[in-house]
């Protein structure tokens, strides 16, 4: 066998450490922690807290726009007119301070057009807040 050894005149220290090996060892790590990590976070069950929607009251300064099934328009339970009447009414009560709510509420039966219609004119007029009104869901139905 036969070794190479330094003479006394090469004794040069190797100073630069070889990363190589570290970093093939971080990408297998990374790749463990990337296959395992999504197994471990889906499989963890939460019981989450069981809530009820508390309804909100209607204040008075707030405008009620109603959209019967057959898209008959009511503001503030009075009969609306046409879109043009209701948006210049619209257009009055959005100049109040400070700007009330507007709450929709529409029936079950009533065609999207006729609500989206609604919407439009809420946004031509200024008003920002806009809120539909809802019935609690019976007991047993989602």
């Amino acid at each position: 066998m036969a070794m190479n050894m330094p003479s006394d005149g090469d004794e040069d220290l190797i100073t630069a450490i070889n990363t190589t090996p570290l970093v093939d060892v971080m990408l297998v790590l990374l790749i463990i922690f990337l296959i395992t990590i999504p197994a471990v976070t889906a499989s963890s069950l939460v019981n989450l807290p069981q809530e009820t929607v508390q309804p909100d009251e209607l204040r008075a300064e707030s405008i009620v726009v109603t959209v019967d099934a057959a898209g008959n328009l009511f503001l503030n339970e009075q009969p609306a007119g046409s879109n043009d009447e209701l948006l210049a009414r619209l257009r009055s009560l959005a100049a109040r301070a400070p700007q009330p709510d507007v709450h929709i509420l529409a029936d079950v039966e009533t065609k999207f057009g006729a609500v989206g219609g609604v919407l439009y004119l809420v946004k031509e007029a200024g008003l920002g807040k806009v809120n539909f009104v809802t019935e609690p869901a019976a007991q047993g139905r989602q």
